[in-house]
């Protein structure tokens, strides 16, 4: 293996290591925050950019020239063996096949994992600021939900005072008023009691008044059956003086 795939295979065996240590469960977000503000790690940080680029650049570099030998030992196995070449040959031919598939994946892998280690530094760094940020929200609503409550037990002490007179206040007002229906209630039977004599004696009065009128009526027939019978007689001694 020659110096670059050796050092492409170093890097993809870095990268599987420290994407391994990354996914620790143990480990939290906030704890490789701390780690990556350590003033070394912020030296570091400032050749980081530069460094992934590079890095990038020679990974795409080594992934299409591997690409490359591949396709042109591929053509060159299928050519040998449809020529029946001999073994030897054929053989190297193999080697160089395999070696270059070999470099395709070794470059392949490695900038793939390369990206997939810095998307994990970013996931990491804004996950511990988002952990940062609830626990400070956390501790402002606690803070407020203390202060809350201090201040509607200050409002409840002197509302419970006011309850107490209010109910004070309510009781008396209730016994006044009581005592005032209690005098209205008196007064309307009084009223009552009055109305219900003067109806009684007006009923008494108009049964006098229809008895009264029950009479005269009777005399009345009388009368006019008296008339009737003396008309009858007058009649009659008439026609006699007639004759």
């Amino acid at each position: 293996m020659t110096f670059q795939w050796t050092a492409v295979a170093t890097i993809l065996y870095g990268e599987i290591g420290v994407i391994l240590v990354l996914c620790l469960p143990f480990i939290s977000p906030l704890r490789w925050q701390k780690i990556f503000m350590i003033p070394l790690w912020s030296k570091v940080a400032v050749f980081w950019n530069k460094m992934f680029l590079t890095i990038i650049v020679l990974l795409i570099v080594l992934f299409l020239d591997a690409v490359r030998e591949v396709r042109k030992y591929s053509a060159v196995h299928v050519n040998e063996k449809a020529a029946n070449v001999n073994s030897s040959a054929f053989d190297h031919i193999q080697m160089k096949l395999f070696r270059s598939q070999r470099n395709l994946y070794l470059s392949g892998f490695s900038l793939f994992l390369w990206l997939v280690l810095r998307r994990t530094i970013t996931l990491l760094n804004q996950l511990a600021k988002e952990m940062a940020s609830h626990a400070a929200l956390e501790m402002q609503v606690n803070d407020a939900t203390e202060a809350a409550k201090k201040y509607l037990a200050k409002i409840e002490r002197p509302q419970e005072a006011l309850s107490e007179k209010g109910n004070g206040a309510k009781k008396e007002l209730t016994e006044a008023t009581n005592e005032k229906l209690r005098k209205e209630v008196e007064l309307l039977k009084a009223e009552l009691q009055k109305t219900s004599s003067a109806l009684h004696k007006a009923n008494t009065e108009v049964a006098a008044v229809k008895k009264q009128s029950e009479g005269l009526k009777r005399e009345y027939d009388n009368l006019m059956k008296e008339y009737e019978q003396l008309q009858g007689s007058l009649n009659e001694e008439e026609d006699k003086k007639d004759l």
